[in-house]
């Protein structure tokens, strides 16, 4: 007889779908997304915004709730179908993991749902059932320079990035890149559902917490005019870092802070992941190229401040200190790289270059 159980079945993640954000205040928080961002509303009451990018045909990509402490309080995740939600469910379940279900959906324009609190900490969110509304890719005379057209991803910071990845791929999540060491600390992992570098990324470091949520734009220069504009605002400190160019994901980047902090991200031209057999790029956490492939230096604050995050009853979540070793802790220097050429290529910048020229001569 055979007494083997066999795991429940994964529930079939399509995309992240949006992010629910707690504000402190409403007004502020519109003015930002909607007045400088370019974000469209779906609708808004006194309580809550909702708002979506330009491309998108669900209800919403960002909730902006208004509460007392500013944090997030689910990362949504959309579903293949109304069974998934179900598999969801029933898979966090076993893992001990404690979840709360809503028919009618936890927000407007979403259906029924689940929530969990993952075994990380976070507050996860999975639904099929959401309010269509019109898709404006062709409403040019809304699009402005400066657009942003689709969600992209989260980021979470986590204590312990092995056990999310390992989780993570167990929900049926890929690696397209990661970060480590030559002792096999993980720094950090990229994790994709669909074809693109990430639906999410692991960083390492005091957790659980959001580090941010990523809009993507068509080109770069979309980006240069929100840099652009931000300054003839004269809220150019809220620039934190960028532009730039990534090496993980090659993704041109821009980071900014909202006014209550939560940092956002703007980002363009990453890559195609979506072959069976899409290989995971490892970075060496000493290359100076892997956050700024031009080799700039990051600001402290990237890697030390993110948002809380709630847990199911809309309380924020105790940090837990990393144990292994953060990126911070292991720089050297002004951002703390030790090398940016690979092995074998010359240490003698000026004669390098100067040997290519005289060769182009």
């Amino acid at each position: 007889m055979n007494n083997v159980v066999q795991p429940l079945p994964a529930p079939d993640i399509v995309r992240c779908a949006y992010l629910e954000l707690v504000v402190t205040d409403l007004a502020a928080s519109r003015a930002f997304y909607v007045d400088v961002l370019g974000l469209h509303v779906t609708e808004e009451d006194e309580e809550a915004i909702y708002l979506r990018s330009f491309e998108e045909f669900i209800h919403h990509n960002l909730v902006l709730r208004k509460g007392p402490v500013a944090a997030a309080a689910a990362f949504a995740y959309r579903v293949r179908t109304p069974e998934d939600v179900d598999r969801a469910e029933a898979w966090y379940a076993a893992r001990g993991c404690r979840t709360e279900r809503r028919r009618d959906g936890f927000v407007k324009g979403i259906g029924d749902s689940v929530r969990v609190q993952d075994p990380l900490g976070f507050p996860y969110e999975f639904f099929y059932e959401t309010e269509h509304v019109e898709r404006l890719t062709q409403r040019y005379d809304l699009y402005n320079a400066g657009e942003l057209v689709r969600l992209d991803h989260f980021n979470q910071v986590t204590p312990d990035v092995p056990k999310g990845r390992a989780y993570l791929e167990e929900l049926g999540f890929k690696v397209s890149e990661d970060i480590k060491d030559s002792d096999g600390v993980t720094y950090a992992a990229w994790m994709y559902r669909k074809q693109t570098v990430h639906d999410t990324a692991l960083t390492g470091g005091d957790g659980p917490r959001m580090h941010h949520i990523a809009f993507s734009t068509h080109e770069k220069h979309n980006i240069i005019q929100i840099c652009d504009k931000m300054g003839a605002l004269r809220i150019s400190d809220r620039i934190e870092r960028g532009p730039g160019r990534h090496g993980v994901s090659n993704a041109f980047y821009l980071y900014i802070l909202d006014p209550d902090g939560h940092r956002v991200e703007i980002y363009t031209q990453d890559y195609y992941t979506g072959d069976p057999d899409n290989p995971t790029v490892t970075w060496d956490v000493h290359d100076n190229q892997r956050r700024d492939w031009w080799g700039n230096p990051v600001v402290p604050s990237w890697y030390t401040e993110a948002s809380p995050v709630l847990d199911l009853d809309g309380n924020p979540q105790p940090v837990v200190i990393r144990e292994d070793k953060s990126e911070m802790a292991v720089t050297v220097g002004a951002d703390g790289f030790s090398y940016t050429r690979q092995a074998g290529e010359s240490e003698e910048p000026g004669e390098e270059v100067g040997f290519k020229l005289g060769q182009q001569l």
